[in-house]
């Protein structure tokens, strides 16, 4: 539980998680494009939160395109939603 606290408590993770709420997928590019942030910022972001298990990464040519992890256990999965709805 401490992975995913720690990487829910930076604001633009949770502002790429919530962009993802609902199944969207989207590259770094994007992310960046809707939370005003550099590509190596963004990418470091996506890592922390691919890393806590929260996203999931699908290679798409030359881009990765993320999305939220649907497996994720139901205990987190409450939080996050909980966290994202605050």
């Amino acid at each position: 539980m401490q992975v995913v606290l720690n990487a829910i408590s930076d604001p633009t993770r949770r502002a790429a998680l919530a962009l993802l709420k609902d199944g969207e997928e989207c590259c770094v590019c994007e992310l960046m494009a809707r939370l005003n942030a550099s590509q190596s910022r963004m990418s470091r972001h996506m890592k922390v939160l691919q890393d806590a298990g929260l996203v999931i990464g699908r290679r798409d040519g030359k881009w990765v395109r993320y999305r939220r992890n649907r497996d994720l256990a139901p205990e987190f999965a409450a939080v996050i939603d909980a966290v994202l709805t605050a």
